[in-house]
């Protein structure tokens, strides 16, 4: 639980399974083009992503995992629909098998 001294902060994360016909060159590119959104939505607080190595086989096809934070939820609000977010949405649906995203408050 956070204490007085540590804010909360929003946590947005994103699971994403891939279709079975994409290429490791284009997850390289979509990886690439996310790791560049903080760079351009200055909204954006921080951004670490990694792939599944769960040994536990509970993953169900989900292979990447991406954890954005932002200070508030106005924060968020303005990165959904930014230009620069939908771009990378716009090139990342079509190689999507499926996606779940969880937004929550740090404690």
């Amino acid at each position: 639980m956070a204490n007085s001294s540590q804010q909360r902060r929003l946590r947005h994360v994103v699971l994403i399974k891939f279709r079975h016909d994409v290429t490791a060159e284009q997850i390289h590119e979509l990886t690439t083009a996310l790791a560049a959104l903080p760079k351009k939505i200055p909204e954006v607080e921080s951004l670490e992503w990694g792939t599944d190595n769960s040994p536990e086989g509970l993953a169900r096809g989900f292979t990447h995992c991406f954890l954005m934070t932002f200070r508030d939820a106005a924060a968020r609000d303005v990165y959904l629909p930014h230009p620069e977010h939908q771009k990378f949405v716009a090139i990342l649906k079509p190689r999507l098998e499926d996606v779940l995203v969880v937004d929550y408050w740090s404690e």
